[in-house]
């Protein structure tokens, strides 16, 4: 969506909050010995106390309040009781939600406890990708030269990127145009970055895979070369010099 008032703004705000804060209190919740399904209720209990109705149930259907996929999951993991988490291991979480029509997105990757596979370089990298991908989005950037940006990046710190996945434009509903914010370049889109536009931008970096698979379940997401893949994502508002973060409360970069 493209903000026109300042009440659109407001609503922005209000819904990116509430984003933010359920994702930081969920990662600061998980702890080994807890099931999935356990720590996507207690998100799902944030946000309803929030007032906010999670996007993916509501656009898709979605058997799960939240995302969450852990180790070799890249994306769109399904909670479930059987699923116990582990020291050491790789979890991502993605909140997104509706409150009073307006859509928020965000999500992060980190290591539960001790980092016993040796994967917190990978999950820096996703947040200081992000950080300066996001830097570089003002009105009249070439959405392109984001993805070349974070494909390059990403190749000079001994990574690769998922590129069928994306960032996409958010507000008035979960998904909305531009669908195709890639983390790879794509000489063949032209779209710009408009000014005060809503974007949920977001990096998927990668130690092996290069796309994602879909799953049995029809939801899970698994790199199809294997290994591991760290997801970063901040929903934000596009100006003429540095982008508003309205999802910063989730503390993805602290």
């Amino acid at each position: 969506m493209s903000i026109t008032t300042q009440d659109e703004f407001a609503g922005m705000e209000q819904v990116s909050k509430a984003v933010a804060e359920t994702l930081k209190q969920m990662r600061e919740h998980a702890s080994p010995g807890m099931s999935t399904k356990e720590l996507d209720d207690f998100g799902g209990n944030i946000l309803a106390a929030m007032g906010a109705k999670s996007a993916p149930k509501l656009t898709y259907e979605f058997p799960g309040w939240t995302c969450i996929s852990v180790n070799n999951e890249v994306a769109h993991g399904i909670p479930s009781a059987r699923r116990v988490l582990q020291e050491g291991d790789l979890i991502n979480i993605d909140v997104s939600a509706e409150l009073n029509g307006f859509w928020a997105d965000n999500g992060g990757s980190f290591i539960l406890g001790r980092d016993l596979n040796e994967l917190q370089p990978l999950v820096d990298i996703s947040k200081q990708i992000l950080k300066r991908a996001i830097s570089h989005i003002k009105g009249g950037v070439k959405i392109a030269d984001i993805g070349k940006l974070i494909e390059t990046q990403a190749r000079q710190s001994g990574y690769k990127v998922i590129k069928n996945l994306a960032g996409h434009g958010v507000g008035r509903s979960l998904h909305e145009e531009p669908h195709d914010i890639l983390n790879c370049y794509d000489r063949h889109n032209t779209t710009r970055f408009k000014k005060n536009s809503i974007v949920a931008i977001e990096t998927f970096i990668a130690t092996d895979s290069t796309y994602a698979d879909q799953q049995e379940d029809g939801w899970t997401l698994v790199g199809n070369r294997g290994g591991h893949v760290a997801q970063h994502e901040h929903t934000i508002m596009v100006t003429e010099g540095t982008p508003i973060i309205l999802t910063a409360a989730n503390g993805i970069w602290d």
